[in-house]
């Protein structure tokens, strides 16, 4: 079923969607329009994608209809990442715009015609006036920007797709979506696979995009930024909340607090929320949507905010023991795969209580330092030194051999406890919300993020003094990652961690050490300090090129 063309910009009426006894969508009444971008958040499995699919008309609804203003076109970004494999990159984005493209493959097969008659002559003439309209003139040149912008070379926008590695085919993915300057704009999950870099260009770009913008990530910094409202999939139904996911995210604690007190005074309430938005709007000025985000938060209407439905894992890392003064030292440390080299000559010397965001180009490097510091990995060269108080507690990047087991969850928790006791067990398990049944089924045939979840029941066993920690958002819901932020946060021990999630990494850190092959640089600071110093030293590096080319 194609959404019917008309009504304003786009908006879902009375959409239902059943699949057997399970409703996943209950008469959703919901509009979007305007200069704005909508945030969809819910928990795993609550239908944020499906939810897109329908909008797009790439999936049919029980009941119900989705409403396209007429005119306007809809962009999506594609989830088949091997439905272009044929097609040159540049001619890929260019097929974002579909009418377009076939102007464009209709007037090179009429030029392209051997008879080319006077019929022909007036539909090319037809055509190249609609082009035109369109701009087409100058659509190679707009999607080579595009593409320059998420970091594809120039060398490779005349190459097949199939010839990209997996991580750049997504980025021309996504520059066919944002090609065009569509009237809907529909991202789900657009910055993986994407650097820290790029991911500030699209939000740049998604900034000043003057269009209605829907967008799925688990990447809270970046909905922060770009979102002016949040669409939240709660028990089948879908409710706006001006703002960003951090606002939508507090006011949701605060009235969940609320709620818990019921004696407190309507007037009580009332105050509190009226100085929370305050607070809220204040802060608004450090953002780059500080006007409009400002103008939205002071209309929002105190009834509208309301507790979710949300369950957070309960994460809490305790520590047996507190370490010592001797933490870890690194003396010289050096890693290779396969020949290549990862790092060399790393040292550096760990305090109390660091927590610590490596850094690295290469993901391979900061996984490999990790690997060898938990023991699971030789150096090629180097030492590295424990404090005698230290306990550590790893969390990898990829979990698969642990799973391999036909073990019940209890069985396979039970096996890294000292305390055997079935119910001090399913405690921990309770915690990252596998209760009743679920705490019964096989380990083997766990979710990526269910996984993760049981890993993080074993660190928290561990009460270790000190986490290492590979990646720990992938696979998480918004709920897990939330929990597991505020966790390490609260964690008096040392950590440390990778990331690409930026509102992890800003919170947790407090030190900064950047792995390169052969300069490495060690910060003490926080994360968007480490960033703007870290532009401060390309400008200076642009400005030194640029005046040595003057003075040739």
């Amino acid at each position: 079923m194609q959404p019917q063309k008309i009504g304003k910009m786009v908006s879902a009426n009375n959409i239902s969607l059943q699949f057997g006894k399970r409703v996943l969508f209950d008469e959703v009444n919901i509009k979007f329009h305007g200069e704005n971008c909508f945030g969809l958040i819910g928990a795993n499995g609550a239908g944020k994608s499906t939810f897109l699919k329908i909008l797009s008309g790439e999936i049919s609804p029980t009941s119900g209809n989705v409403v396209i203003e007429p005119g306007k076109r809809m962009a999506v970004l594609s989830q088949n990442h091997f439905e272009f494999d044929e097609c040159t990159v540049l001619n890929t984005v260019i097929m974002g715009h579909s009418t377009l493209w076939k102007i464009m493959e209709e007037k090179d097969a009429i030029y392209a015609k051997a008879d080319f008659d006077e019929k022909d002559g007036i539909r090319a003439s037809e055509l190249e006036s609609e082009f035109a309209e369109m701009d087409g003139w100058n659509a190679e040149s707009d999607a080579a920007a595009l593409l320059s912008g998420l970091g594809i070379r120039e060398a490779d926008h005349y190459k097949q797709l199939k010839e990209l590695e997996g991580n750049l085919k997504v980025r021309v993915l996504l520059a066919q979506a944002l090609f065009g300057n569509p009237d809907i704009l529909i991202l789900d999950e657009p910055t993986n696979d994407l650097d820290l870099k790029t991911i500030t260009w699209l939000e740049d770009f998604l900034l000043d995009f003057k269009n209605t913008v829907i967008v799925v990530s688990h990447d809270r910094h970046f909905l922060d930024t770009v979102c002016t409202s949040i669409a939240d999939i709660d028990y089948g139904k879908i409710k706006l909340f001006t703002g960003n996911y951090t606002f939508w995210y507090e006011s949701s604690q605060l009235a969940l607090r609320q709620r818990a007190s019921a004696n407190k005074k309507a007037e009580t309430k009332k105050a509190e929320l009226q100085d929370f938005i305050s607070r809220f709007s204040a802060n608004a000025s450090k953002s780059r949507q500080a006007t409009s985000r400002k103008k939205l938060l002071e209309k929002i209407n105190l009834d509208d905010i309301q507790a979710s439905s949300r369950r957070y894992p309960a994460i809490i890392f305790n520590q047996s023991r507190e370490a010592g003064d001797q933490i870890l030292e690194v003396e010289n440390l050096s890693a290779s795969s396969d020949g290549v080299v990862l790092f060399k000559n790393l040292s550096f010397k760990i305090n109390r209580g660091d927590k610590i965001a490596f850094l690295s180009d290469n993901s391979m490097a900061t996984t490999a330092l990790f690997q060898i510091l938990a023991g699971e990995r030789k150096a090629d060269s180097g030492s590295f030194n424990y404090g005698q108080t230290i306990s550590k507690a790893y969390l990898p990047n990829e979990n698969a051999k642990y799973f391999e087991t036909k073990d019940s969850l209890i069985d396979w928790l039970r096996e890294y406890s000292e305390n055997k006791d079935e119910v001090y067990v399913r405690g921990f398990l309770g915690k990252m919300l596998f209760t009743g049944e679920e705490s019964l089924k096989s380990a083997s045939v766990l979710s990526g993020g269910e996984k993760v979840r049981c890993m993080l029941s074993k660190m928290m066993l561990a009460e270790a003094n000190l986490l290492i920690i590979d990646e720990p958002t992938n696979h998480l819901d918004l709920e897990s990652i939330q929990a597991f932020n505020n966790a390490l946060v609260d964690y008096k021990g040392t950590v440390f961690f990778t990331s690409h999630d930026h509102a992890f990494t800003q919170t947790v850190a407090n030190r900064i050490i950047e792995i390169g092959l052969d300069n490495h640089l060690d910060k003490l600071m926080e994360y968007d300090d480490y960033i703007a110093d870290s532009k401060i030293a390309v400008q200076r590096e642009n400005l030194k090129s640029t005046h040595s080319h003057s003075l040739v």
